[in-house]
């Protein structure tokens, strides 16, 4: 049985209040067993003999499970065979929502918050969950997310009505597909700019942590 499909298997048979799980994976050979813990580096394995192990984390410190199935599909497309077995679990803290009302319901409330004149908006989402990363930026593609730092946030810039940044119902209906989908977080309003005024340019320029944005 391939690993990523061992690995699904596994991954349905964890408790649902699981925070880090720890597995072994036992190949053939040693020279095997090498190669898989140089595909698996990047979650930094422990290798001894025939096995290699390693672990996953719901949220926060550690490789989360997107990535370790990530990497388990590389030892598969090298033909890499062995068995993927749990070592144990611990459960996650209680984590508190960040937000109760939803992004889009949140995104009307920042926006009658502003002045009247507003033109141009630096907004980020954090997420409650790192689980959702890839799926919100994903579903927040139009208004071209990005990452700052290890948080589960995306940022992005918003536009009234001319310049660099999504317009203010292209951001809505983006939080609106995160709400369909039970994605969950906080948003804010990071910086807000009023009346700028656009000379042979496509907006201001902000810079987040040396970083032109």
């Amino acid at each position: 049985m391939k690993l990523v499909r061992q690995w699904r298997e596994v991954e349905r048979s964890l408790p649902e209040n699981w925070g880090d799980a720890r597995f072994r994976l036992t190949v053939d050979d040693e020279d095997k067993a090498e190669r898989s813990a140089v595909l698996l580096a990047p979650i930094n394995p422990a290798r001894r003999g025939k096995t290699v192990r390693f672990h996953a984390a719901r949220r926060g410190a550690g490789p989360s499970p997107d990535t370790v199935e990530r990497l388990l599909r590389r030892l598969d497309e090298e033909r890499v065979r062995g068995k993927l077995e749990l070592v144990g679990t611990d459960e996650a803290e209680a984590q508190p929502e960040i937000s109760r009302s939803s992004l889009a319901e949140a995104w009307d409330a920042a926006l009658e918050a502003l002045p009247a004149d507003w033109s141009d908006i630096y907004a980020e989402v954090e997420l409650v969950s790192s689980d959702w990363l890839e799926r919100a930026a994903l579903l927040l593609a139009p208004v071209n997310p990005a990452r700052f730092d290890d948080r589960p946030a995306l940022r992005f810039r918003v536009a009234r009505e001319q310049g660099y940044g999504a317009s203010t119902g292209m951001t809505r209906r983006c939080l609106e597909r995160l709400d369909l989908e039970g994605i969950r977080g906080e948003l804010r309003i990071l910086r807000v700019l009023s009346g700028t005024e656009h000379v042979a340019t496509q907006g201001p320029v902000w810079y987040a942590g040396g970083r032109a944005v």
